[in-house]
């Protein structure tokens, strides 16, 4: 277990990844979460699993919850986000062990055709998707996740682009 991981857990949040999915036009891909009533759009994201690093867990994550890992890596968060989680949804996704999550970021190119996203995994989260302006994302994630979203937009503007 990395040390990053290892402080993570000790701090009392959940180490994760998450993947800003970049199309030719600078577009990014946000996915409706199958498991929340309403419009709850975010960018993929899971769990390190044991034995992995952080980059391995951003493809596996791509290719559980977007059905695809045709994608290059372009840039890494240069240190770990974190945000919390309101305690009743800490309650029911994690009973309470985490408050939170602290995650290592990527953005990546997507290199496929839109025909090789397929939501259908052997454990769906999404059950809608579309490419979404940068400038968009604040306000398409739920509100405890808004300032992650927003340092995410800072550290990856050499990448990303005016979009």
């Amino acid at each position: 277990m990395s040390d990053e991981v290892a402080a993570a857990r000790a701090d009392g949040y959940r180490p994760g990844v998450g993947v800003m999915l970049l199309d030719r036009e600078g577009r990014v891909f946000v996915g409706r979460r199958i498991d929340v009533a309403g419009e709850n759009w975010q960018m993929p994201q899971g769990g390190i699993d044991k034995g992995e690093t952080p980059r391995e867990a951003a493809r596996r994550e791509l290719r559980e919850e977007v059905g695809t890992d045709r994608a290059e890596f372009l840039a890494e968060t240069k240190g770990w986000l974190s945000y919390d989680v309101p305690q009743p949804v800490a309650a029911r996704l994690w009973r309470g062990r985490y408050r939170g999550q602290r995650q290592k970021w990527f953005a990546m190119r997507f290199t496929g055709s839109d025909g090789d996203i397929d939501l259908r995994t052997h454990h769906p989260e999404f059950d809608a998707w579309k490419w979404v302006a940068s400038a968009e994302l604040p306000d398409l994630i739920v509100p405890f996740k808004r300032q992650l979203y927003r340092d995410l937009l800072r550290e990856f503007a050499g990448v990303i682009g005016p979009g």
